[in-house]
């Protein structure tokens, strides 16, 4: 089910790492902090990866969804 901006503004710190999912890989990282980092999870040559997007509120959810159109 993909994310949308309030999901995102709801989400509430808990007392360890929480993940989002919005689809295509786009996940939300919250940390116990409040912090919002957006993470593309890959594949490569059969490895998993992580790419940092950005952090949230200053790439928004549609800013991340086109980083990850030009990542793909």
């Amino acid at each position: 089910m993909a994310l949308t901006d309030t999901q995102i503004k709801q989400a509430k710190p808990s007392d360890k790492d929480q993940w989002l999912t919005d689809g295509q890989g786009l996940r939300l990282l919250i940390k116990p902090t409040g912090s919002k980092y957006w993470r593309l999870k890959y594949r490569f040559q059969g490895k998993q990866k992580t790419l940092a997007l950005g952090v949230y509120p200053s790439v928004s959810l549609k800013q991340a969804r086109q980083k990850v159109a030009e990542a793909k």
